[in-house]
């Protein structure tokens, strides 16, 4: 297999992690140990991107939607994800990777709370790689939020209309701090974005595969960074007639 290009990896990836409930349904297994497999998918992704040099990875982790699964599926994730999050803090500070949970994190249990903002203080400083989980996402919530705050800043006088540019928007979002991702990846075959990065994806390279999550192996990986460096990202642009290259 041919070593990914180190000058072409892209910035920031973004990963929509589907297909935990059907591993565990093929499996006659009940859905939380689909979750509780799709947790080691992503851990092994997470060292993956840091020791190639990805800069950003976000993963989406818990949608907005997500809360009108059956009450007793939701908080045994909730369980899972507190003490999952609180199990990484070591690997987090070792391996110089910075901490952000994106979404209305007000939603989440107060323990789940806690651990994040932990987490996010713990490693405020790390120089390395960023990893974002979405937790309570809806990306038409993060733009109608941000939105709303813009607004409120013209309703006081502290911004003029004319003074909203894209720019400015974007830093009301979420990930105001992070660039927009290069490369999103969704598992299980599913062809949708479910509501994530809704502003942030305009011109990301979207590579699909029919894996499901707890099966998503680095090899997979490397295939869907390699089907992205053999793309051409023109951001509607046409490229010249004859030009080389």
């Amino acid at each position: 297999m041919d070593t990914l290009a180190k000058d072409k990896l892209p910035r920031h990836i973004a990963i929509i992690m589907d297909g935990n409930g059907r591993w565990a349904k093929q499996r006659l297994l009940n859905r939380i140990n689909g979750h509780r497999k799709g947790i080691d998918a992503a851990r092994d992704t997470v060292r993956f991107c840091r020791e190639i040099g990805i800069e950003y990875l976000t993963l989406y982790t818990f949608s907005k939607e997500n809360w009108n699964r059956p009450a007793h599926e939701v908080s045994m994730l909730m369980r899972f994800l507190e003490s999952h999050l609180k199990g990484e803090e070591k690997s987090l500070v070792e391996n110089n990777i910075r901490f952000k949970a994106i979404g209305n994190i007000a939603d989440l249990p107060e323990g789940v709370r806690a651990v994040v903002d932990g987490l996010e203080e713990k490693t405020r400083y790390n120089s390395g790689m960023v990893l974002q989980l979405a937790l309570s996402y809806s990306g038409r919530e993060e733009i109608t939020k941000a939105a709303r705050e813009i607004a409120q800043k013209v309703y006081t006088g502290a911004l003029r209309p004319e003074d909203i540019t894209e720019d400015l928007f974007k830093s009301f979002l979420y990930t105001g701090n992070a660039p927009d991702p290069d490369l999103l990846i969704r598992t299980s075959g599913e062809k949708r974005i479910s509501n994530f990065l809704l502003w942030q994806l305009a011109y990301t390279e979207i590579y699909i595969t029919d894996v499901l999550w707890p099966d998503f192996t680095l090899s997979h990986l490397e295939d869907a960074i390699r089907d992205y460096q053999g793309r051409e990202r023109r951001f509607g642009l046409v490229k010249e007639v004859g030009a080389a290259g």
